[in-house]
């Protein structure tokens, strides 16, 4: 893991918070009562790079996603009621927000993404394993987890992760955001 300077993370922090709904949620986050819990994503590195190229934080980003973990139930329906808990707490702001258990997340990524997953044993295993290793973040009010630091994040460049190495997945996901923010860099191993 990479361990960011005390200034980026304090940087990465104010430019998060830049984000109403990141705030926001945030600040309820104790009622959210999410074990292992973290907001995590698009949010996050998407609100970075909007602030880089001067759009609004909240530019572009089509959800807001919350991990959390929780191994005692699997069930499909226990995630649906974490999610109607965290609907309530948050309507207000009227952003799509979406919660994942990661505890079981191997159970429907293949069918879904048509790769395998490993089970997890952690919220923080999942964020590790992002397409993207710039993407790989997460923030809580009392913490902020980037194992691959911050500088990829905040140069832009985007590259495969070896924890997961869709290469299908990747291109669609980096033509995507080039599509928003065309100063993003692709680099791709040789």
């Amino acid at each position: 893991m990479i361990e960011p300077e005390k200034h980026t993370i304090d940087r990465f922090r104010a430019d998060v918070m830049a984000n109403q709904n990141n705030q926001v949620i945030l600040e309820r986050w104790e009622s959210l009562a999410l074990p292992d819990g973290w907001l995590v994503a698009g949010c996050l590195f998407q609100t970075v790079w909007n602030l880089h190229v001067g759009h609004p934080a909240e530019a572009y980003i089509k959800d807001y996603d919350l991990f959390y973990f929780d191994d005692s139930d699997l069930s499909e329906e226990a995630e649906r009621k974490v999610q109607a808990h965290v609907d309530e707490i948050l309507s207000d702001l009227g952003v799509s927000v979406e919660v994942s258990n990661q505890a079981r997340v191997h159970i429907w990524y293949e069918s879904h993404f048509g790769r395998p997953y490993p089970a997890l044993h952690s919220t923080c295993e999942g964020i590790d394993r992002f397409l993207m290793p710039a993407t790989c973040v997460g923030i809580f009010p009392d913490g902020i987890y980037a194992p691959n630091g911050l500088e990829m994040l905040y140069d832009g460049i985007l590259t495969a992760n070896p924890l997961t190495p869709y290469t299908d997945l990747f291109e669609a996901k980096a033509a995507s955001y080039l599509e928003r923010w065309p100063w993003l860099r692709i680099e791709r191993e040789n």
